[in-house]
This record gives C-alpha cells, structure tokens and sequence, in this order.
C-alpha cells in the first residue's frame, strides 16, 4: 500500500475527461491524448488577466494566442508556417492548467514549471513539432507575447502607457492592434481555423476533428 493512502482508499484521480473522450493523464500527459478542438474549446474559455478586464466578454487566451502568431510574422516577415504554429500553440497547456498570472507562477516554483514544460512537450509532439522548439523562435514568442501584453494592459486591464511600458516594454515598430474581445464561440472558431491554416502550410496531414468521431 502506497504512504499515505488509506487501507481500500482509492488513489487520487490524476486525469481529467476532455470533451473530445480523451482521458488526459495530468502527471504524464500522452501526445495522443491531447486534440486541439479541446485545446480551443478550453482557451476560448480561460480569461486573461483573471477576467479583470473591461467589456462584455473576457479577452481569452485563444484570442490572444491568435494575435501573439500575427505579431510574431509581423517581427519576422516570411516566419516558417511551423513556427507560426508554435506561436499560436505558445500558451496550448492553459486548457489544462488555466491562465496563471505571472507572480503566481513564480510562487508556485518549480514543480509547476516542470508539469507545465512536460505537458507543452506532448503538445508539441502531437501537432508535429519538436518538443522543445528552438531558442530563437521561443525568444520572439517571447517578444511577441509581451507586445500583446502591452495593448490588453492599456486597453483591458487599466494600466496606463507608462506602466504598460514599464513592464512589457514596447511593442514592435509599425504594428498596432484595436482590441475588441470575442465571444468564447468565436474565439474557439478563429482559433481552430487558423490552426488549420497553419498546420497544412507547415506541411503537417490535417487532423481528424476528435468530437466527429463520437
């Protein structure tokens, strides 16, 4: 018997059911296991900002993993279609692991990293890309990411100029962006086709859509 479990006690459910009828192994998540309509459906569903954020609908990450891909193409005018798709797949795990803020990460330390990192890399595997992408393309993610950060902060979230400068810095030289949050409908919708989109660019056999299959 395990340390810690009663005697005839159950373990503790480490999985959860995805809408697809995946069964999604949480400490060690199988790329087999992970479809990107559940993907969708999950970001189109988990706020930004912790829903602090003005207007009808929150701004979703869905939403703001569509924007960080154009920003990155915008940075890096003729970006490969794989890397695009890595942008758009940057922030996948939040289907899971919901949108944290970042000082909450940092307190969470590094047990949270490495569930995050191992379940990025599953996401990564099953989509066709390495599991680890390389440095540069994380690094204009990276920059692409904060420059979205700076125009939901000044536009949602009730920073001001200064502050958003402060902490996202600037974003790229001849890009702007009018932020008007979507639906979660929309938002899953938008999110799927540019997958879609990017996916068979890069080359990669189209996915059959999980919950046709039911």
């Amino acid at each position: 018997m395990k340390k810690g479990l009663r005697r005839g006690a159950k373990e503790p459910r480490a999985w959860q059911r995805m809408l697809s009828g995946r069964r999604l192994d949480l400490l060690d998540p199988s790329p087999m296991d992970i479809e990107i309509e559940d993907i969708a459906h999950g970001l189109a569903r988990v706020a930004r900002w912790n829903g602090q954020t003005i207007g009808e609908h929150a701004f979703s990450v869905a939403q703001h993993s569509v924007v960080v891909e154009e920003i990155c193409a915008h940075i890096q005018p003729g970006l490969e279609p794989r890397w695009r798709l890595a942008a758009l797949l940057h922030d996948a795990s939040e289907y899971v692991i919901g949108d944290m803020i970042s000082p909450f990460k940092a307190a969470l330390g590094y047990d949270y990293k490495l569930f995050e990192e191992r379940l990025e890399n599953a996401i990564h595997i099953r989509f066709g890309l390495p599991a680890k992408v390389p440095v540069a393309i994380k690094k204009l993610i990276k920059q692409a990411d904060r420059a979205c950060a700076f125009f939901e902060a000044t536009q949602l979230a009730g920073f001001d100029h200064a502050e958003s400068l402060e902490f996202f810095g600037a974003p790229p030289l001849g890009y702007h962006l009018d932020i008007e949050p979507l639906a979660p409908s929309q938002a899953q919708i938008r999110y799927v086709q540019r997958y879609h989109v990017l996916s068979e660019a890069a080359g990669f056999a189209r996915t059959s859509a999980a919950f046709e299959t039911e």
